[in-house]
């Protein structure tokens, strides 16, 4: 898990200038053709798994707040606050998902741009190999967390 430097500048931008935070954000879940790094800024650098088969285009939908974001901590014994996102399930249905290639390798939590391949990226997860879901089974990410450190 990961923060770009483009989320690490929006997350400055939100809590100390005032900038206006996103209504909604996403989780879109991405192959291993190319690798999510500190320097991603948009989802058109990255290749989303196929639609269909349980899995919609942009990903599943959060919404900033205590529902979508269920735990915010501070960790004084490790030096360093976090926040997990709630449990996101897929569900393969009619197929295996995703419906063709290798698999969903990253999780990429994005903006809410109506232009998909224009979201910004703010974190990712790897998820440590390829994964495909059978039909009627669930890829379910648990806890995701989101955390800052001290450097």
């Amino acid at each position: 898990m990961a923060w770009t430097n483009r989320g690490k500048y929006k997350m400055l931008g939100w809590g100390l200038r005032g900038v206006t935070i996103p209504t909604n954000f996403y989780v879109a879940l991405f192959t291993s053709a190319v690798a999510p790094g500190p320097d991603l800024n948009t989802k058109s650098e990255l290749t989303e798994v196929a639609a269909g088969n349980g899995y919609t285009a942009g990903g599943i939908q959060v919404t900033p707040g205590a529902t979508d974001f269920d735990t915010w901590t501070e960790d004084d014994g490790n030096d360093r606050a976090l926040i997990q996102l709630r449990d996101l399930v897929w569900t393969a249905s009619g197929g295996n998902l995703p419906g063709s290639g290798s698999g969903a390798r990253y999780a990429v939590l994005t903006d809410d741009n109506a232009t998909q391949g224009s979201r910004e990226c703010y974190f990712y997860w790897d998820l440590g190999a390829d994964r495909v879901v059978s039909d009627g089974q669930t890829l379910t990410l648990q806890d995701c967390e989101l955390r800052i450190n001290e450097s």
